[in-house]
Parts: C-alpha cells; structure tokens; sequence
C-alpha cells in the first residue's frame, strides 16, 4: 500500500494510515515522489514511517535519482534504513518530468548514465569508502551490510540492460490505470532482457496500480489521474482521465489476481484520497 502523498493531508492522516497498514495484511508501505507537485517530501514521510511502523517493508517508488546529489541520498536511505532497521527498499529510476530536475538545478541531459554513476557512488558511501580523498566517510553504516536492496524502475531493453549490473529488480509501471491485457508479455520481456544482460538471477518484478473505491469512485479516480499527467499537457490528462478503471472491487481485484497470474512480486496500490477508510475497502476487495 502507498502512502497518500501525492495528496493533501496533514499529520493525524498520516498517522493513521501508517499505523494501519503496519498493523494490517500489508507487506509493504510505498512513497512515490515529486518535487513540482504538492506532494510530501518523500525522505520526510520515510523517516515519519520508519518511526511509527514496525513490521512492513518501507519501500520508495521511485526516487528521481538523477535530480539528486548521490550523496545526499546515500546518506538520507542510510539514515531510514538504520532507524527503520533494515526494512528499506528502494526503487530509482529517471522519471518523465523535466520539471523536477529544473526545480533542483539537476541536467536532465544523460540521466541514465548519471543514474548508472550515482548508484555506484551510493554503493561505495554505504561500504563506508570517503566521497573524496581526506574525507571522513558519510554516515551512518546501513543497517544492512552493502546498503538497501535497489529495484531499478526502467521499461527499455537498453535501460534494463543497465539495472541488471547493479539491480536486485524492476519496478515497473505496467499497470498504473488498471490495464493488465499486455502484462504477461511486458514481464516475459523483461526477464529476457534480464537474463540477456547476463544476469543469471531472476529479476524481483513489481508495478503499481492507482485506485479508488466508495462514494465518487470514479470521478475522484479520473480527477487523480488528470491531475496527475496535466504536466504532459491537456490531451494526455483528458486521455488518462478517460483510461483509468480501478475504480470498483472487482477491477481491483481483477488487477490483482492478472498481476499474481503474470508472474509480479508485489503490486503497489496509490490510493486517490487521504480518508484511510479506503485501506478497509481495498483489503476487502483483495480479500486481505
């Protein structure tokens, strides 16, 4: 389950859905990020969960890693790994949103090479080796030895390619308005091009799945996709206003049962509302 962050909300909500998915059948709680947005930093409601969950994977879904100083992110996932201990993963990818690379002076130019470069960067601070010579190294350790577990969010064979040398997984966006009808191929090729870049390990698989159930479902559910992409201009927002379905039970459960049947590890749900009455609604509909 993924936190609300992409919508507005202030510190009971989010108590409330912390404390809830940690104490439900969840397996995971996920923070998705943008900078020109009004969403939630995502460090800050990592750091405010890792204190307040005990049992769930904290996991980030995805951090626009090239808009970032490697070093500081290092530090900033070491920091929620120690306090939350052990139960980070982290996704990175590149993102579609130019905007949030100008909003924090980041080149969006070359960012999966810089991508390539700043994970190898975090790797060296979480083995505890200085950013430079004469420095003392960034702390804290990890709690895990060699840091968190990285799932790389990329679609290409090119970009896969790459996230096999340093990746434990994809962390895709295969099914984010509901659609699952080209699943089974897109995790098939995914494997292949895995197992092509000389991975002889099976890459983790999980995607992400917008949703809204109750009252409104499918006029909040539209509004949120709308909303969502009216940065890649007004006929993409009208279309994924017109494209999204997961606003019943039964679809969502559906997406569900397609995403277990293709072979996905673990299927990210974004709520479009912060009343955590909808985490009853969708563990009801999944039957959790």
């Amino acid at each position: 389950m993924t936190l609300p962050t992409m919508i507005r909300h202030g510190r009971a909500d989010l108590l409330a859905w912390c404390r809830a998915i940690d104490e439900g059948a969840w397996a995971s709680l996920a923070v998705p990020e943008r900078v020109t947005y009004q969403s939630h930093d995502m460090m800050v409601q990592l750091s405010a969960a890792a204190a307040v969950t005990e049992r769930v994977t904290l996991a980030t879904t995805i951090i626009v890693l090239p808009a970032h100083d490697p070093v500081d992110i290092a530090k900033k996932l070491a920091s929620v790994d120690v306090l939350s201990e052990g139960r980070l993963t982290v996704g990175v990818g590149v993102g579609g949103r130019e905007h949030d690379y100008r909003a924090l002076g980041a080149s969006y130019a070359n960012r999966w090479a810089t991508m390539d470069q700043q994970v190898a960067t975090m790797k060296s601070i979480w083995a505890g080796e200085p950013p430079f010579e004469g420095a003392d190294p960034v702390g804290p350790a990890p709690h895990r030895a060699g840091g968190p577990q990285l799932m790389a969010g990329v679609m290409g064979p090119k970009a896969t390619a790459r996230a096999a040398a340093w990746a434990s997984g994809i962390d895709g966006a295969w099914t984010i308005f509901g659609d699952t009808s080209g699943l089974a191929d897109a995790v098939a090729t995914a494997r292949t091009w895995w197992k092509e870049a000389g991975n002889a390990n099976p890459p983790r698989l999980s995607t992400s799945v917008w949703f809204a159930l109750g009252d409104n479902a499918d006029t909040r559910l539209g509004d949120y996709a709308a909303s969502y992409m009216t940065i890649f201009g007004n006929d993409m927002a009208d279309w994924a206003r017109t494209v999204v379905s997961t606003s019943s039970q039964d679809a969502l459960a559906q997406v569900a049962a397609d995403c277990e049947a293709a072979g996905i590890d673990e299927l990210y749900l974004v709520p479009t509302t912060a009343e955590v009455t909808e985490l009853a609604r969708a563990a009801s509909a999944l039957g959790i």
